[in-house]
């Protein structure tokens, strides 16, 4: 069975929501038993097309929909991914020449080129009715980063979220090469200005998909395994759910197939 794929909304579309507040909590059992569970993934490697069909599996086709769920995520072979809206004829102008070669994927996500050869990489989807994932993009865009930021800064790392973009990034919402340039409400290093992390997001019926990366050069040595932890630790607290180990939802092996073809076709990436 495949599953089309559709068009995203930009993630950096929208105004800061004035009216936000923090999430609210979900009320505990008659018991005091604990709250809603972030479900926390084991990581996983794969080529291009099989990470991007999975994280949308994870949104589309995850068994206990009422569940938030997080991911980190690593690449067999060099890869790049390309937001949905762009052209295939600038991506391919802006990778790099003669550096060996690599896998390229159109994400069902917005954003721009990102490099993940030396990224780590993640996937967080809210299911309908969270009050995060209901928020305007650019908010939900600002809390999960901010939630990022802390976690990288409990390892000692200098970052901040870029409260403010540049003239002429703000005059156009046209995506580019993701880590070329920070803008609004994307991770940075506090005393280089690099950018350090950006992500993308998608907004279906069943809730939101945010797709994340932190460059690792930006910040020197990354203790990846207690980025994750921490990560999935803070998103937690902004989420008001626990964050809770589990293990790999049984996906149907033939839609995961047909859903990785489908993400490697030229027809999916090619088509714009």
């Amino acid at each position: 069975m495949m599953i089309l794929l559709s068009q995203e909304t930009g993630a950096k579309a929208g105004v800061t929501h004035p009216g936000w507040k923090s999430p609210r909590r979900v009320s505990r059992g008659p018991h005091g038993g604990v709250r809603m569970p972030l479900h926390v993934l084991p990581e996983r490697m794969a080529g291009a097309a099989e990470n991007m069909a999975v994280d949308f599996l994870l949104l589309r086709r995850y068994p206990q929909t009422g569940h938030a769920r997080f991911r980190a995520y690593g690449w067999h072979r060099p890869a790049f991914t390309f937001g949905y809206s762009q052209k295939i004829a600038a991506v391919r102008a802006a990778l790099p020449e003669a550096e060996g070669h690599f896998e390229l994927c159109r994400r069902a996500t917005g954003g721009g080129l990102v490099d993940h050869r030396q990224d780590w990489t993640y996937a967080l989807v809210l299911p309908r009715g969270h009050p995060v994932g209901e928020a305007r993009a650019v908010e939900s865009y600002r809390l999960v980063h901010a939630s990022l930021a802390r976690a990288l800064a409990r390892a000692g790392h200098a970052v901040e979220l870029k409260e403010n973009c540049e003239p002429d990034a703000c005059a156009t919402d046209a995506p580019g090469i993701c880590f070329r340039r920070a803008e609004r409400f994307d991770v940075i290093h506090r005393e280089t200005g690099a950018k350090v992390a950006g992500a993308a997001q998608k907004r279906t019926k069943e809730g939101l998909l945010l797709q994340g990366s932190v460059w690792r050069p930006a910040l020197g040595a990354v203790d990846t395994g207690r980025l994750a932890e921490d990560f999935a630790a803070e998103l937690a607290a902004l989420l008001g759910l626990d964050a809770t180990p589990c293990g790999w939802p049984d996906f149907d092996d033939d839609e995961v197939a047909a859903l990785t073809e489908q993400y490697g076709s030229a027809e999916w990436n090619e088509q714009r």
